[in-house]
């Protein structure tokens, strides 16, 4: 279990990209380096994680934390790979309250807001070309960006998704990502562990009747990431419905843009918004919503692990996984236009620098902190 801890603990200090530079840094270290797992074992958790809603790469981690050591592996591996960036952005919700107003701090965070204007952008771009390559997906992405943006709402994203579901399941899905149905045929057909999904279904309606700023805060959070598909950009217009009205926009997006500077997980997002939402308590915040948001996905992870292969094989259910994965798509887009670009483009300046900072994202792959960097100081600027 140590040796578990000491190599996730490395790899959420350098793991910068978002979770696809993870897997990849996951497959060298895991794969190539240490042979803890072959290259067919690595693949099989990685089509599990990604059509399980939650933080794809940290489920992988967990996965591969728990096939090396049991439970305790999979639990040093979730502490190793999170710590780095929950301190990182613990501190920095405690700095910036201490800080208060002033003039160039909020230049530089407004310079944090045109990055996550780009970022969610690029984000939108790089998942519709993924996940809605068809005219069904491309028309369930339109219109669940288009009816968020006429009634926005948790009932209405809600409804978009289980929408999507349904008339993708009755169609189902010619190309589905996992493995080949006559592989899965092949393999025995197992039970999911019920005591876990209980426990999942029990915390998603129990939480909510707690009450309270602590219990409602829990119940938010766990809401959210039980309804992530697509990845950690998802979890923008999740938690935007879930807590925004507690947080100020400024808030909200700072955190976001925050959260794409630090290595290791997108969801210690979370940490941000938690420490601030119990400013009297901004640790105990911040460790609950950070476990609430992770949790479900661990969860339905631990449950559907003996049963996944057998259950993919089925048309109807990946037809349903591929409409919810185009309906996240039209989500986001939606989450682009509302908190993103309402609060990032103030002036034509604004738009200037996120159209530049698009095209050395985009364009010219420029990484993250460079690009944070530029913006910040153009802010400043002209501040």
């Amino acid at each position: 279990m140590g040796q578990v801890f000491i190599q996730f603990l490395w790899l959420g200090c350098v793991s910068f990209g978002g979770p696809a530079a993870h897997i990849g840094y996951f497959q060298r270290t895991f794969v190539e380096r240490l042979g803890w797992l072959t290259q067919a074992e690595f693949a099989q958790l990685l089509a599990l994680c990604q059509l399980l809603p939650g933080p794809a790469s940290s489920q992988l981690g967990f996965a591969i934390g728990r096939q090396r050591a049991g439970l305790a592996g999979a639990l040093a591996a979730f502490a190793g790979f999170t710590l780095p960036s929950f301190l990182l952005l613990l501190a920095a919700a405690i700095g910036l309250g201490q800080l208060g107003n002033n003039v160039w701090l909020d230049a530089a965070l407004h310079g944090l807001k045109l990055l996550a204007l780009v970022v969610v952008a690029d984000a939108v771009l790089t998942m519709s070309r993924q996940f809605c390559k068809t005219t069904r997906n491309q028309g369930i992405m339109v219109a669940t960006a288009a009816a968020l943006w006429w009634q926005p709402g948790l009932l209405t994203q809600l409804a978009m998704l289980a929408g999507a579901a349904l008339l993708c399941a009755r169609v189902g899905a010619p190309q589905t990502p996992g493995p080949q149905p006559s592989l899965a045929q092949s393999t025995p057909v197992h039970q999911p562990h019920w005591p876990t999904l209980l426990l999942f279904a029990l915390l998603f309606v129990g939480l909510p009747l707690l009450g309270g700023p602590v219990g409602q805060l829990v119940a938010d959070f766990y809401r959210a990431g039980s309804l992530v598909f697509g990845g950690g950009h998802v979890v923008l217009p999740l938690l935007a419905e879930s807590v925004g009205h507690s947080l100020n926009p400024q808030q909200f997006l700072t955190g976001y843009s925050l959260a794409q500077l630090v290595p290791g997980p997108m969801f210690t997002l979370a940490t941000y918004l938690g420490a601030q939402l119990l400013p009297a308590s901004p640790m105990g915040g911040a460790l609950l919503a950070t476990l609430a948001l992770f949790l479900p996905g661990f969860l339905l992870l631990w449950a559907m692990g003996p049963c996944w292969q057998s259950w993919l094989a089925r048309p109807r259910l990946a037809g349903a996984v591929a409409g919810i994965n185009a309906a996240v798509v039209g989500l986001l887009l939606a989450a682009l236009y509302q908190p993103v670009w309402q609060s990032a483009v103030l002036a034509p300046t604004d738009l200037a620098l996120a159209a530049i900072g698009f095209y050395l994202l985009r364009g010219l792959k420029l990484p993250i902190l460079a690009l944070a960097t530029l913006l910040v100081v153009a802010t400043l600027l002209l501040a």
